[in-house]
């Protein structure tokens, strides 16, 4: 540790520090724009100069390392009329157009101007002009003659997103940052960028001129999207949802958002919105009160019981859906005598497990992996927040290796960081590939493989890097997940972590993929799994929150399949499934009901509605409860979200029982190639209703060349 006086106070710090890490420590604020905790230091804004005792000039706080004794000021006058000039500068040839800035309010240039900016300008000169550019749907270049340089967007691409888009061309005052050869920015976390700009260059261009700042409130929730469980902050006017931001939690989401997360809001307000039961009577649609939908449904399921048995109705969950809402659907089914629920809608193989599957270790431990061996993802795209810290354990000498698909896009541009070793199969042999790595490891350690195979070199290079070592991690991605032959990718993956002492796990693909296992939205013995239930044999489908035509493995098959049923019922805050549905009953999204997801690592996080719901819009545990109510199923007389919340067994306890987690599976294993179809995996902007709705996100390059994941064009 090193001592040092920062104004006055006594402060200790780690060797290597800078001046700006021991101002944060003590509480002290320096002026700074081009200095950000995540990114590395670049120094070029000056703002942060303060004085050193003994140097001979001011020196730069983010970039100045503390010395044993060393005598800080940051509030003396040599301190202040040094960062006063640099201000001076920087507003030369700034437009000081706050009036009409999308900025203004929320400015970091705006703010600190009125501390250390003067009343008038003693240069009159004309100010430089940069023309506008396009880099896409999401950012806005239009007024970069407001950027002060402090390249924090540039650093961003290169340090976190893992592709450099915006860089900066020429020198002096024709310096101008700008993506090169007319290419727009299409990394999948470019919307951080508008966070980190401190002035009004880079903003958001779906929420451009919306808003004021000092207009919205200002409101927590949690992403509904994939299973980082990404904390977030959502700014509402007059009701209507106007922008979300991300809420710092450095266990989950650190400081960032992924740009589905970001814009998916967009969505809610469409004219798709569902906004009041609706009956299909004679082919048209004709828009009825709660009373007649919820009558007609629970006569529907009672005459269908009757008939048939309650062995033919079954229900089809989301696992973006609540686990308020899959708990009262599962209770649903079981309280109609149905064990056919499922939220596994893309999987292939519904091998049961004991336990609950998720991601085998922490999100935060993903930074500071040295190994990790990553099968069956395209990691980038189905986790980007994932994908950004495994990122940073790169970047610090983690090694990482996959087994993927032959027909993947190229490394460069698939994981936007080095792949040390890779075994590239098609997508029948992962489970073959993953049995040779077995091999070598076996071999290495004189133990029986679990399955037959060749120690390839790939093999040997993957194996040798999973032996050494010491944080190492196998993670299964989705396509993984949703495989034919998972359960055995899972148990060669388990054999492989126990000679390795590495954790084990999925990346699970949805918010609630954990939460719907925790509230036991699965068939039990006898009951129908997901594939089962799309092959047409039910009389009575429900289907909550999803659109099986482009949620499930069926596709458009399922299309069919649904047809032939007697009754489909889908609950959605969209006009969905309108083709084969006899009734829509529209809920709320998340922004509109009260819940609770558990993430990928069993983290439990609620939320509370942050707008009040559109039009006839109910939240999907009402409508649930008060259909079971019609239905006369004992045990549903809630009252409120959190009511149904404590009646799940420890849903209060922060996390998920660790003896309730695990990846642990029973099955023989299999790894002789199988012609199959390939696993069916969203691309990014297709994963759930809301991004698919989402204007600006289907304008960019990834939706327009969604591909699946043998790479042919969806």
């Amino acid at each position: 540790m090193v001592e040092i006086e920062l104004d006055g106070q006594k402060v200790e710090v780690l060797e290597g520090s800078t001046v700006m890490h021991a101002a944060e420590k003590a509480g002290t604020y320096i002026p700074h724009f081009c200095y950000h905790k995540k990114l590395s230091i670049a120094a070029n804004c000056r703002m942060c100069l303060v004085d050193v005792e003994k140097a001979p000039k001011p020196m730069p706080a983010c970039a100045t390392p503390v010395t044993q004794g060393m005598v800080v000021h940051t509030k003396n006058d040599k301190a202040i009329r040094a960062q006063k000039g640099v201000m001076e500068f920087l507003l030369i040839n700034h437009p000081l157009d706050c009036p009409i800035c999308d900025q203004g309010g929320e400015c970091q240039l705006q703010d600190l101007a009125v501390g250390y900016g003067a009343g008038e300008s003693r240069y009159q000169e004309e100010k430089r002009v940069v023309f506008h550019k396009d880099v896409g749907p999401l950012i806005s270049m239009q007024e970069m003659s407001r950027c002060i340089h402090c390249t924090r967007c540039v650093r961003f691409g290169q340090e976190v997103a893992g592709v450099m888009e915006l860089g900066m061309s020429h020198r002096g005052e024709h310096a101008e940052i700008e993506t090169f050869v007319g290419m727009s920015v299409d990394s999948e976390l470019s919307g951080n960028m508008i966070d980190l700009c401190p002035v009004g260059a880079l903003t958001s261009k779906p929420f451009r001129y919306s808003a004021r700042p000092w207009e919205l409130s200002r409101r927590k929730s949690v992403s509904p999207h994939d299973s980082t469980g990404t904390n977030l902050i959502v700014q509402v006017k007059h009701d209507k949802v106007m922008r979300v931001l991300p809420l710092e939690n450095e266990a989950v989401n650190e400081c960032w958002l992924a740009d589905r997360d970001r814009f998916s809001y967009e969505a809610l307000n469409t004219d798709d919105r569902l906004l009041s039961p609706m009956l299909k009577q004679g082919g048209e649609w004709k828009a009825v009160d709660w009373q007649t939908a919820l009558e007609y449904v629970a006569n529907g399921l009672k005459q269908i019981k009757s008939e048939y048995g309650a062995d033919t109705i079954g229900t089809l969950a989301s696992p973006h859906s609540t686990i308020e809402e899959l708990h009262l659907a599962a209770s649903l089914m079981r309280g109609l005598g149905s064990e056919n629920i499922d939220y596994r809608l893309r999987h292939a193989d519904f091998t049961p497990s004991s336990s609950i599957q998720w991601l085998g270790t922490s999100i935060a431990s993903l930074s500071q992996l040295q190994r990790v061996l990553v099968v069956g993802s395209s990691l980038r795209k189905d986790h980007p927040l994932f994908a950004l810290r495994i990122r940073q354990a790169v970047r610090n000498g983690c090694v990482l290796s996959t087994v993927n698909s032959t027909t993947e896009l190229p490394f460069a541009d698939a994981w936007a960081m080095p792949v040390t070793h890779s075994s590239l199969t098609s997508h029948e042999s992962w489970a073959q590939a993953l049995a040779d790595v077995a091999v070598a490891i076996a071999a290495e350690k004189g133990v029986a493989a679990p399955a037959s195979g060749q120690a390839s070199d790939a093999a040997k290079a993957i194996a040798a890097s999973l032996m050494s070592g010491e944080r190492k991690a196998i993670l299964l991605g989705n396509a993984a997940a949703h495989h034919v032959n998972a359960s055995s990718l899972l148990a060669i993956a388990n054999w492989i972590g126990e000679q390795c002492a590495a954790s084990v796990g999925y990346l699970t693909e949805a918010a609630n993929t954990v939460g719907a296992q925790f509230v036991g939205a699965l068939p039990l013995s006898g009951g129908l799994n997901a594939g089962q239930m799309l092959d047409g044999r039910l009389k009575a489908v429900i289907l909550l929150n999803n659109e099986p035509e482009f949620d499930s493995a069926a596709g458009v098959q399922a299309n069919a399949s649904l047809n032939s049923a007697q009754m489909v019922v889908t609950l959605s805050p969209f006009k969905a499934n309108m083709g084969f549905s006899d009734v829509l009953l529209p809920i709320a999204p998340f922004t509109e009901t009260p819940g609770t997801f558990i993430n990928a690592e069993g983290r439990i996080q609620s939320f509370h509605a942050v707008v009040k719901p559109r039009g006839e819009t109910r939240p999907a545990w009402k409508v649930l409860r008060v259909l079971a109510n019609l239905l006369g199923l004992p045990g549903f007389n809630f009252e409120s979200s959190n009511d149904v919340f404590k009646s799940i067994p420890n849903a209060d306890a922060g996390h998920v029982s660790p003896d309730r987690l695990g990846n642990a599976i029973q099955r023989e294993i299999e790894v002789a190639a199988v012609a199959s179809p390939a696993p069916v995996v969203a691309s990014i902007y297709q994963l759930d209703g809301l991004v698919r709705r989402a204007t600006s996100l289907q304008l960019t390059a990834d939706a327009r060349k969604a591909v699946n994941f043998e790479g042919a064009s969806a």
